[in-house]
């Protein structure tokens, strides 16, 4: 029979976190938690065991907010207008769903962004905007 320990169990809830956190970082700003194993170094978001090592020990860090899109689909369902879902890879390596802001159709592979807020208040999604926006139709 495994008993759990009260260190154990508050180290497991504190390790896993991937959760995004309005309070984190600088007063007024928002960031995206996500775990690094400690064994191999890999980034990942939301996860419980490392899915290269497998091992257990995650320690939480901040994100810094910024990535790039590596795929973005515009979704009709379920919503009054079209909006877009897009797969974001973080500067530390993690991939994150979620929302750029823009028009749909004007968000590609490849474009930079940047986190703009941490959970949409609908989807409890993170809300990214492009960074070079204002100067892409002159490209």
């Amino acid at each position: 029979m495994y008993h759990h320990t009260g260190t154990a169990a508050r180290q497991a809830a504190g390790s896993a976190t991937g959760v995004l956190d309005p309070g984190a970082g600088a007063p007024g700003s928002e960031a995206i938690l996500f775990q690094r194993c400690t064994w191999c170094g890999t980034a990942m978001y939301h996860r419980l065991l490392c899915p290269v090592c497998r091992g257990s020990e995650l320690r939480t860090e901040h994100s810094q907010g910024t990535g790039t899109v590596r795929h973005s689909t515009v979704v009709h369902r379920n919503t009054p207008a079209a909006r877009n879902v897009s797969l974001v890879e973080m500067a530390e390596g993690f991939v994150v769903r979620g929302r750029v802001m823009g028009p749909p159709i004007g968000i590609n592979s490849g474009d930079p962004v940047r986190l703009s807020t941490a959970k949409d208040p609908v989807r409890a999604e993170p809300v990214f905007q492009l960074v070079d926006e204002p100067y892409r139709a002159w490209s």
